[in-house]
C-alpha cells in the first residue's frame, strides 16, 4: 500500500502547481492506493501572505473563500470519478493563527458547511507572522518572541496547543518551526522549555486519539530528518501513538518525494507500522477509519512504483 495524507494543487493553492486531476492521475501512475486532497483553509485579506492579494487565483475568484468553494466542488466530483481506481479523501489543512479570531472561526465554519473526510491541524504563523514563508518573516516572528529561536519555538508549541483543542484527526508537520531556525537540526531535548511543551502537546493528541503525520517535505527542504524529528517520534512511540505518512506535495513533481528516506527515519525511531486513512460508507454516510500497514509493505510498494521516488 502507498498513500499520501497531505497534498495540494496549484489549481486552488497560491503557492503550488498542477491541477487536482493531474495530482490524482500522477498518484495513480505511482501506484498510490489512497490520496488525501487537503487544500489550505481560506484566509481573510488581513492574514494573506506577502503578495498573495495579487495572485491570479485571488484576482479571478475575488477571495480565497470562493477559491475554496470551487476546490470542494471539484474535489468531490473527482472523488466520485476515480472511485473505482483510487481512494480519494477530500479534506483541508486548517492553519491556526492564534492572533486572528477571523481564522479561528473559519475551521468551525468549514466543518459545518461541507462534508469532509478528514482535516489536518497545522500552525504556520506565530504571533500572527508566517514562520515558513521567508527568512525575513521568520526573523520578524523571532524578534517578537524574545529574539531567539528557543523563545519562538516555545511560542509555536503554545499556539499549537491552542490549535489542538479542536482535535484535528491528523496533526501536520508537528515541528515545522525548525525549518528556518539557526539550529534547525538540533535535538529538541536540549531545550527544556520547548521539550516540556512538545511532550504536553503529544499527550493531548494521544488523549483524543489523533494521528501524527510523518512529513517527508522536511527532507525536500534541506532538513536532516522528517517532521517530526526522531526524538519526538520516539516519545510518541512510547505513548503508543499512531503515525501516517505524507509528502505535503504542492504539485505532481513532489508526490512521494523522499519517501524511502522518510521510512528509514521512522524505522530508526522504532516503528514497524504506519496507519493509512480509510473511508467506510454505510447508508451514504462516510466515516474515517485507519488501517495499520507494515512499513515493509509500504517500502515494497514504493520500490515497485518508481525508483525516482524511493
Amino acid at each position: 500500500m502507498l498513500w499520501s495524507t497531505h497534498t495540494h494543487s496549484g489549481q486552488f493553492c497560491t503557492h503550488a502547481a498542477s491541477t487536482l486531476r493531474e495530482v490524482i492521475l500522477s498518484a495513480l501512475s505511482l501506484g498510490l492506493t489512497t490520496i488525501c486532497l487537503t487544500e489550505h483553509i481560506p484566509r481573510h485579506p488581513a492574514d494573506f501572505y506577502p503578495g498573495e492579494e495579487t495572485h491570479p487565483l485571488v484576482v479571478t475568484h475575488g477571495d480565497l473563500f470562493a477559491v475554496f468553494a470551487a476546490y470542494y466542488t471539484e474535489a468531490c466530483a473527482l472523488r466520485e470519478e476515480f472511485a473505482d481506481r483510487i481512494q480519494v479523501l477530500v479534506g483541508f489543512e486548517g492553519e491556526w493563527i492564534s492572533s486572528s479570531p477571523r481564522t479561528q472561526g473559519v475551521i468551525k465554519e468549514l466543518k459545518g458547511k461541507y462534508g469532509f473526510d478528514l482535516w489536518l491541524g497545522s500552525v504556520h504563523h506565530v504571533a500572527g507572522v508566517p514562520i515558513d514563508f521567508t527568512q525575513g518573516e521568520y526573523d520578524r516572528a523571532r524578534d517578537m518572541c524574545g529574539g531567539n529561536d528557543e523563545g519562538l519555538a516555545e511560542r509555536y508549541f503554545d499556539e499549537q496547543f491552542e490549535m489542538l483543542q479542536g482535535r484535528p484527526p491528523v496533526v501536520a508537520h508537528f515541528d515545522l518551526v525548525r525549518l528556518l531556525a539557526g539550529r534547525k537540526d538540533e535535538d529538541w531535548r536540549g531545550m527544556k522549555g520547548v521539550w516540556d511543551r512538545i511532550v504536553r502537546n503529544l499527550k493531548v493528541v494521544k488523549g483524543y486519539g489523533g494521528v501524527l503525520e510523518v512529513n517527508s517535505a522536511a527532507l525536500r527542504k534541506g532538513l536532516e530528518d522528517v517532521y517530526p524529528r526522531k526524538e519526538i517520534l520516539e516519545e510518541w512511540r512510547g505513548m503508543g501513538g499512531r503515525l501516517t505518512i505524507s509528502d505535503d506535495s504542492h504539485g505532481v513533481e513532489q508526490l512521494c518525494t523522499n519517501y524511502g528516506t522518510a521510512l528509514e527515519c521512522v524505522k530508526r525511531a522504532g516503528y514497524t507500522t504506519l496507519w493509512c486513512p480509510n473511508i467506510s460508507v454505510v447508508s451514504g454516510v462516510r466515516t474515517l477509519g485507519w488501517q495499520e500497514v507494515e512499513i515493509a509493505w509500504v517500502k515494497d510498494a514504493l520500490q515497485s512504483s518508481s525508483p525516482a521516488i524511493s
